[in-house]
């Protein structure tokens, strides 16, 4: 079903923690008005939206699309990190419109891949890529698949797929719950105790704000000390700082998640590129270089060459790229 091009648009970007919103006049046009809205102030979604509309003061929308971090499959989605839950077909009638969609966060933001900037995207220290690609020209001359992952308050995972005849498939899968895996005696003594809170380990239960607050506790503990109160920012501001025992924590999150993000591009072959969003990493500028990641990324045996190869980026824009992956979705017939 075709839909007017000049029709206004909302578009949003919901995590567990924020709900990021903006407005787009037409098909094509910049997203603007963007706003965030914390997710806990808002019993439903549906009142987030309608909060948003009402700071904005713009045209009421005719089409959304809503990038969500959530499995999307069938009319119901409820969050994984949050209490919302809706059906799609209804939401869509209460607030008025022809057409909303609805589909995982980071299959959006890995729609927005082909579309970064040079400066919405930091090429990571110690990349060495095949030296017969320009790599500052990104992914629109990349050969192969394109792998995504970022932690925030859960662990996004995703890709995209070249198709034969042009354009990309973004993946929407669950990656973030895969079995993490030790790769030495210590993260072995780490998992075993998330393992006694838990159950079972997936990557998102270290990979995460919360998971991060669980490695920095478990390290404490280890240590015979007691643990600040802190949550994941700040845990992350005390080791940018020195703190002993929250640089250990950050250190090995960013180890754990080169572990995972190494399986990744060997399960995509991604040849064109490994990129890096989420609320974390992002904002720890060059430490994040100086950690193990890149180390544990490429050390897989055999194919550490292959590896190597690889790119590593990490994305720095100031506005959600998912926005961008969600209104393409909305120039899709």
């Amino acid at each position: 079903m075709s839909h007017d091009p000049h029709a206004p648009r909302l578009l949003a970007d919901i995590g567990g923690t924020n709900a990021r919103f903006a407005w787009q006049a037409r098909s094509g046009a910049t997203p603007e008005a963007l706003q965030t809205l914390p997710c806990a102030y808002y019993a439903t979604l549906e009142l987030a939206m309608q909060a948003y509309l009402e700071r904005v003061q713009r045209p009421r929308p005719v089409l959304a699309a809503l990038a969500i971090a959530n499995p999307v499959h069938g009319d119901r989605v409820r969050m994984t990190n949050h209490h919302w839950s809706f059906s799609i077909a209804d939401l869509r009638q209460r607030m008025g419109l022809q057409r909303l969609e609805v589909l995982n966060d980071f299959a959006a933001l890995a729609l927005a891949l082909p579309d970064l900037l040079p400066n919405e995207k930091r090429l990571l220290a110690g990349c060495n890529p095949d030296p017969d690609a320009d790599v500052q020209d990104g992914p629109e001359r990349a050969v192969g698949p394109l792998a995504l992952i970022g932690a925030g308050t859960g662990l996004g995972v995703s890709g995209l797929l070249p198709l034969p005849n042009g354009g990309w498939l973004p993946i929407a899968g669950e990656g973030g719950h895969v079995t993490l895996a030790a790769s030495n005696a210590r993260e072995q003594q780490v998992l075993e105790a998330l393992q006694q809170r838990h159950g079972h380990v997936s990557a998102e239960r270290a990979i995460s704000g919360a998971g991060l607050v669980d490695l920095y506790q478990v390290l404490c503990r280890a240590e015979t000390c007691r643990p600040n109160d802190w949550g994941a920012a700040e845990i992350s501001a005390a080791a940018l700082q020195g703190h002993t025992q929250a640089r250990a924590a950050l250190e090995l999150f960013c180890a754990f998640l080169g572990t995972v993000a190494g399986n990744l591009a060997l399960t995509l072959g991604a040849r064109g590129g490994l990129y890096i969003g989420g609320g974390i990493v992002p904002k720890l500028g060059v430490f994040f270089d100086q950690t193990a990641f890149r180390e544990r990324f490429v050390a897989k045996g055999r194919f550490r060459a292959y590896l190597e190869s690889i790119p590593v980026w990490v994305i720095v824009a100031e506005q959600s790229p998912a926005l961008r992956g969600a209104a393409r979705v909305l120039e899709r017939l």
